[in-house]
């Protein structure tokens, strides 16, 4: 590395460290996306990703360059499997191939964890994708379990909000009627194997589609006086942990109360087009910095007080091509450059909620040659491609304006 850039990125890592180290936060991921032609190297981002106290990594495929820079260095991976080659990897040989070479060729070294199949495919319509989805995760699975790694490796598939059909109040969480055939079957595999359920949420999108209506300080987890599910007395202060319980009661309907859930994105835009309300560096800023604040608190959701929250900040960087609206290209915590693409000032846990209390407590304590955009899963390309995230189906929309209207 040359010597201007090495001090550069040290100098880089230093000030974002004394804001992160100062409260340890406990497991944070990051999605590492690489749509961009403009990215460090992969061994650049190790460092960027250690000064941010990330422990996990969430890629969008299985690049071995993004896995042989991370080797030994401790990092938990998850890595991706792409929508295209759902039909493909049905055919074991295929599966196995694939596992060989973006799987086992890394291990031990690059800690692989977890191989997620297919980014929210059941949302996108399209039957030559959902009908592929199971098949496709269990011949993974055969082959994991033929090489001898099913036992560090797990499978699953993530999964976008709009599997839901009504999300408020949480307690009364489901899913879609004409995807419950689908999900039953996947949710059996996950028990099986014991995988977790990957979802996909973003709290920008209902304010971004409904400003006037949506709380901003309830969907960027500033204080607020919060809403109270009838049901269960439990006091929400946010939208991200409303939305969380809304898919632990969809899965308990089905029989799945103890399947683990994880977050596997979530975020905030820095930047936006006209029409994108509430896509600022305040508001990224916010968004992030109190969610990694919640995360060092180590508690749970209301209806999950014990769980640890599994979430993956998205995204690591700004990625210049990506199709859609500006929002699309703005996620990163991180420029290409290696500059923070906004400060995220979570040296203290002052005025940031989340609570794990009934309505009658109180709120509680809870750069060199770039990557190739086309090598990541086709239905990662846009954030709000098949449905717009925040156009949820059913009541999920409604549910968001329903749950505000209290706060108002």
């Amino acid at each position: 590395m040359e010597l201007p850039r090495f001090f550069s990125y040290a100098s880089i890592i230093l000030s974002i460290s004394a804001y992160l180290f100062a409260i340890m936060v406990n497991s944070i991921g990051i999605n590492y996306g690489q749509i961009a032609d403009n990215l460090p190297s992969p061994e650049d981002v190790v460092p960027l990703v250690k000064s941010i106290g990330a422990t996990k990594v969430k890629l969008y495929d299985a690049d071995p360059r993004v896995l042989s820079a991370f080797a030994n260095t401790d990092v938990e991976f998850i890595v991706g499997l792409g929508n295209e080659y759902l039909e493909k990897v049905r055919d074991p040989t295929k599966a196995q191939a694939w596992v060989k070479q973006n799987v086992q060729a890394h291990l031990p070294a690059t800690k692989i964890t977890c191989i997620f199949v297919g980014n929210e495919v059941l949302t996108f319509n399209d039957t030559s994708l959902s009908d592929n989805l199971l098949p496709a995760m269990q011949s993974i699975h055969t082959a994991l379990v033929s090489l001898g790694l099913d036992k560090q490796v797990t499978v699953t598939t993530a999964h976008s909000l709009a599997i839901l059909q009504t999300s408020y109040p949480p307690s009364a969480g489901a899913f879609r009627e004409d995807l419950i055939d689908c999900l039953s079957e996947t949710l059996s595999f996950h028990q099986k194997t014991g995988s977790p359920f990957l979802i996909n949420a973003y709290p920008y999108f209902a304010y971004k589609g409904n400003p006037k209506q949506v709380s901003l300080d309830f969907v960027l987890f500033q204080p607020n006086q919060g809403v109270i599910d009838p049901a269960t007395n439990l006091h929400y202060d946010n939208m991200l942990y409303a939305q969380i319980d809304a898919v632990y009661s969809a899965l308990a309907s089905l029989g799945y109360k103890k399947l683990p859930v994880h977050i596997s994105e979530t975020g905030w835009p820095s930047k936006g087009d006209e029409d994108e309300a509430g896509a600022t560096p305040n508001n990224a800023k916010k968004y992030n910095g109190n969610l990694i604040k919640l995360m060092s608190k180590k508690t749970g959701t209301p209806m999950r007080p014990n769980s640890d929250l599994n979430i993956y900040v998205f995204a690591l960087f700004n990625e210049n091509m990506k199709a859609g609206p500006t929002s699309e290209r703005n996620y990163g915590l991180f420029k290409p450059d290696g500059t923070p693409a906004y400060p995220l000032g979570i040296s203290s846990t002052n005025n940031v909620v989340g609570s794990n209390t009934t309505a009658s407590g109180s709120i509680g304590n809870a750069v060199t040659t770039p990557s190739s955009p086309m090598s990541s899963s086709a239905g990662y390309l846009s954030i709000s491609s098949a449905t717009e995230r925040y156009q949820f189906v059913g009541h999920v929309l409604l549910a968001s304006l329903l749950l505000i209207k209290t706060l108002v």
